[in-house]
């Protein structure tokens, strides 16, 4: 889990790259989880929080660019 402060200084491509990785993570956890081979599940709680928190920087890069 990176803080919002780390991912402040990553450009917007490398942004979008931590989105897609985090992105296919969520989604194995979630095969995992129907499977019945999930080790920890508040995991997925923890990469949507990480993903929402990558969108959140993603967007107060493009405003500033913007404005």
């Amino acid at each position: 889990m990176k803080k919002a402060s780390e991912l402040r200084e990553m450009t917007i491509e490398e942004l979008r790259q931590e989105e897609a990785t985090l992105r296919k993570e969520l989604f194995n956890l979630r095969f995992q989880k129907v499977t019945g081979e999930l080790q920890n599940p508040r995991r997925i709680r923890e990469v949507r929080k990480d993903i929402a928190r990558v969108l959140t920087v993603i967007n107060e890069k493009l405003r500033k660019k913007e404005g």
